[in-house]
């Protein structure tokens, strides 16, 4: 590489994007790592990620069903309050259906924490997971899809309004990651021909 004048692409800035410092109820890793499915609907991963833009950051808040790992629900917004994580599931709620007993798992942040975003999980029979404190592992499969959306899409681009972000990230997630990009846990299809295959 050093011979070729090749080097890695590296993401620079760092934003922290969970607030677990709150006297909200946590739940229990039940997910506990295992990201494997028999069928769509069974396992949802959630989480928020950010963009810089001239206008200061953009906030991502997405969810990713395992069966696939196509990112059946997603919103933008300029802060990261609980509308933002609450948008994303009502979104994978209307594309995806609601079915009782799936999994929604999230890291411990006040956002998945609140009273608004655990009577949704309630209305709709969904049984709640978070990670345990500090432990990206548990959520890999979603922390994987945001750094592939920053390695491939993002990384070397400067966006002057979040307008501009949002239009790269509505390209990346709709017309190239979930319908082209093949992924090697789906044996090389795309996220929604496995999640749509069934």
């Amino acid at each position: 590489m050093q011979e070729n004048g090749i080097r890695s692409k590296v993401v620079k800035k760092y934003k922290a994007t969970t607030n677990s410092k709150h006297n909200l109820p946590v739940a229990d890793n039940l997910l506990n790592q295992n990201f494997e499915t028999k069928k769509p609907c069974e396992k949802w991963l959630t989480d928020i990620t950010y963009i810089p833009t001239d206008e200061g950051w953009l906030y991502l808040a997405g969810v990713m069903d395992l069966h696939g790992r196509a990112i059946v629900g997603w919103a933008m917004d300029s802060r990261m309050k609980t509308e933002l994580v609450s948008s994303a599931l009502k979104q994978a709620i209307g594309r995806a259906g609601a079915v009782k007993g799936l999994i929604v798992h999230s890291d411990r942040g006040v956002q998945y924490a609140s009273k608004k975003y655990q009577r949704l999980l309630k209305k709709h029979d969904f049984v709640c997971s978070m990670s345990r404190k500090g432990n990206c592992y548990d959520n890999a499969p979603m922390e994987s899809f945001w750094g592939k959306l920053k390695m491939e899409w993002l990384n070397e681009r400067k966006f002057k309004t979040r307008t501009e972000a949002k239009k790269a990230v509505f390209e990346y997630i709709e017309l190239f990651y979930n319908r082209r990009r093949t992924h090697s846990s789906n044996n090389y299809i795309s996220p929604l021909q496995r999640f749509e295959a069934v």
